[in-house]
């Protein structure tokens, strides 16, 4: 276990969980959320069949404490790309997305503990693709995304041990689709994206779970970006795979401080450049980050509280773009 100490106030923290003080749990509960798990899972996207863009089915995951390529999961109710996906740790729910182009309102989940097929969970409060899927501890969010070329600023949320159609929660602060998020317990900050008129976007803002109503002011990443992927691990938050305002898929990665207000702070280096990926969220000390534009395979690992390049981990069953992620055990 380790233990940080703060000489300003005397604090002592501990990032993996409650700390005793002579037998006495002091300080609160900072154990990891539950929604950090040992299991990452890949949802979804988009592959190529016959040199032609196709909508994926396929679910895969990893181990994520454990290097190695993704083993098979199971099918999705629909093949569709440009999904939302989110977990309490126990279930995983994968949201909205694109089946030929048009959006959807389709909602599945799956156990993630277990290998299967995904069930029908209930609709959206929206029909749409390209939405960002965040979670608290029992709720789960969709939030923004794209329909009839135009973005949108829906936040819908969920009961993620429950099955039923999605309930609104406000708006972000600035309509965009794509965007990446980062969460912990209480907060979910969104990352970026992209507006109306396909204009990249800085801006991060965010909502307390628990709560329903609008987004608030986050801070600025530090440049514009569209279509990023994020990790945590309920303190820290990293967005990577990113494509920026010209359109050019990056290799960059930069975190945020959840429980803080301000601007993103570079990180590191993803493996190789892309866009438009997926995340794993982690298991507390990594994180997943999976930047597949171009149908690569492969899938990146980090350490959250150290910054750094990311580090090749293994490679998806098959290479997809679009995908949904998300972690538990």
């Amino acid at each position: 276990m380790s233990l940080t100490i703060n000489h300003q106030t005397n604090d002592i923290s501990n990032a993996t969980g409650t700390i005793l003080v002579n037998g006495v749990a002091v300080g609160g509960d900072n154990s990891p959320p539950a929604f950090l798990g040992s299991r990452s899972v890949f949802v979804g996207g988009s592959q190529s069949v016959g040199g032609n863009a196709t909508n994926s089915n396929i679910i895969d995951y990893i181990t994520i404490a454990n290097t190695s390529n993704a083993t098979d999961f199971g099918d999705l109710t629909n093949a569709r790309d440009s999904l939302a996906g989110l977990s309490n740790g126990t279930r995983g729910v994968i949201a909205g997305g694109f089946i030929s182009n048009q959006p959807q309102n389709i909602i599945d989940y799956i156990t993630i503990a277990t290998t299967g097929n995904a069930t029908d969970f209930g609709d959206m409060t929206q029909t749409a693709g390209q939405v960002s899927g965040a979670s608290g501890v029992t709720r789960g969010l969709m939030a923004g995304g794209a329909y009839d070329h135009n973005a949108s600023d829906v936040i819908g949320y969920i009961t993620i041990a429950t099955t039923g159609n999605a309930t609104d929660f406000g708006d972000l602060t600035v309509a965009r689709n794509h965007s990446a998020t980062c969460v912990s317990k209480t907060r979910a900050v969104f990352c970026t994206g992209k507006g109306n008129s396909f204009a990249t976007s800085n801006v991060m803002d965010y909502i307390t779970v628990d709560t329903t109503g609008n987004a608030t002011d986050f801070g600025d990443t530090t440049a514009n970006y569209y279509g990023g992927s994020g990790t945590t691990d309920g303190d820290r938050g990293v967005i990577g795979a990113i494509e920026n305002s010209d359109g050019n898929d990056t290799n960059i990665m930069e975190y945020i401080t959840i429980a803080t207000t301000g601007n993103a702070t570079d990180f590191g280096d993803l493996v190789a450049v892309g866009k438009r990926g997926a995340s794993g969220n982690g298991d507390s000390t990594y994180g997943i980050l999976v930047g597949v534009y171009i149908y690569t395979t492969t899938i990146n690992r980090i350490t959250i509280q150290t910054t750094g390049n990311a580090t090749d981990f293994g490679d998806l069953s098959v290479g997809r773009n679009r995908i949904a992620g998300f972690s538990g055990t």
